[in-house]
């Protein structure tokens, strides 16, 4: 799969599962960048849209594994919002493309949920001790 193909098959997902709205329900705009295997689909809602979600970012890495075969990894990103999941996408013979960009597309409808936002910790609230004192 193109990672180019892959992101149109998202961006029509993602129209197919709007609301009608005349001129279509999102502004959208792509960058790929063919060299580092990169793609980004910004999305925004247009004002006559009723969507949950008012824009936001869909980024694509293309990237080969250890034993060669395609991995395509998508990581969502919504405006006012810090939560990032990352849905990964492998290549296997039993894959269905459009399938698999749909499920992208609709997570990203979906919106933040408080499963996808992950927080870390800072050092103050957590004791965090070097690990040359933990071993020895």
């Amino acid at each position: 799969m193109r990672l180019l193909s892959f992101l149109n098959d998202i961006e029509n997902a993602l129209l197919a599962e709007s609301p009608i709205v005349e001129g279509g329900a999102w502004e959208s705009t792509r960058m790929v960048n063919f060299h580092s295997h990169l793609a980004r689909l910004s999305l925004k809602a247009r004002p006559a849209a009723e969507l949950p979600v008012t824009g936001g970012t869909i980024f694509l890495q293309s990237f080969a594994l250890a034993d060669g075969s395609l991995c395509l990894k998508a990581t969502l990103n919504w405006k006012d919002s810090d939560a990032q999941p990352v849905i990964p996408v492998y290549a296997i013979p039993s894959l269905n493309w459009k399938l698999a960009a749909s499920r992208i597309a609709s997570a990203f409808l979906e919106g933040p949920t408080s499963a996808s936002i992950t927080t870390l910790q800072s050092e103050t609230e957590t004791h965090l001790e070097p690990l040359m004192a933990v071993g020895s």
